[in-house]
């Protein structure tokens, strides 16, 4: 498989490795207690460099575990790491069924030891206009639809995440607005696309449960919120899905939610984007978004003759 190369992001929007090094060394008192409590769990992924990582340097790990948008758990970006801890993520049982010949039941600890896992440092731009470079650690998903066998007649994937409201606060307080389970959708030719990957780690180790645990779909070309977290089930079927933030907001958040800094979200530009972990003598850092989050020229012909103001 060829090894792409990104584009090079510029340095304001990567941390240099002298900055991540020395913050991680410098974090204690509190912050390192709550980063203990929240990683504790964590474990070593048997993991090997991936095709699609390009010349990206990673966020520090402290912001991707502890920046994050999981209304599961609150609506708060700190509120995920916060409130996650009696959320148990394993054991666990991925289904894929629906349009299907074979219909699989994978046990998910056997995944997290599979030597199919893979690093992938992808961007993550997040559709409220801030962004990460994020190290996973997965499985690329046309691996496992394929062991499935599609049947002819699918045309999309469905993903549903996990209903556990004893556990997800999130689920039960109300605030959100969210019919729960989270659900979400993609094209079957975006699902079996190379760079479409479930991810069971970041940074080499399991997820934490603030990131997604036990596994999480990552589409990096897309908004953040196509990247369901702690996925029950996946479906074939032969009509698009319906999707959790397309139902609540049709007209803010479509079912593409492609990555682009033409269409702008009815509140906000997305002509730019914050980058997370990166600040300068005047603030934080922002550059200007890329089209396809800078993977047009492994995606862009999926979309070829679309509208993508209509189909955004």
């Amino acid at each position: 498989m060829a090894l792409f190369q990104y584009p090079r992001p510029k340095p304001s929007e990567i941390t240099p490795k002298e900055a991540y090094l020395s913050r991680r060394a410098l974090i204690g008192g509190a912050a390192a207690l709550s980063a203990l409590a929240t990683t504790a769990k964590a474990a070593s992924l048997q993991t090997h460099p991936g095709p699609y990582s390009g010349n990206l340097t990673p966020t520090p790990h402290e912001d991707v575990t502890h920046y994050n948008n999981f209304y599961e758990f609150g609506m708060g970006k700190a509120d995920p790491a916060a409130r996650s801890q009696d959320f148990h993520p394993l054991p666990w049982t991925l289904e894929i069924t629906g349009l299907v010949r074979k219909p699989v039941r994978l046990d998910v600890e056997q995944l997290l030891r599979s030597a199919a896992m893979e690093e992938r440092i992808y961007r993550m731009r997040c559709v409220e206009a801030w962004s990460m470079v994020i190290p996973w650690d997965g499985i690329p998903l046309a691996s496992l639809l394929k062991d499935a066998d599609p049947d002819p007649r699918a045309t999309h994937v469905a993903f549903e995440s996990v209903l556990r409201p004893s556990e997800m606060p999130g689920q039960s307080d109300g605030l959100s607005g969210i019919q729960w389970p989270y659900v979400e959708g993609l094209r079957l030719d975006e699902a079996m696309n190379p760079l479409t990957l479930l991810a069971l780690g970041v940074y080499g180790e399991t997820l934490p449960n603030q990131n997604g645990a036990p596994i999480r779909l990552v589409v990096p070309w897309k908004y953040g919120f196509k990247g369901i977290k702690s996925i029950q089930r996946i479906r074939l079927l032969d009509h698009e899905p319906p999707t959790t933030w397309n139902r609540l907001a049709s007209d803010e958040y479509g079912f593409y939610a492609n990555v682009n800094p033409q269409v702008d979200h009815p509140r906000w530009s997305q002509a730019t984007e914050r980058v997370i972990g990166a600040h300068s003598l005047f603030g934080a850092t922002r550059q200007p978004t890329l089209m396809f989050n800078g993977y047009g020229e492994q995606v862009a012909d999926l979309y070829r003759g679309m509208d993508l103001r209509k189909n955004f």
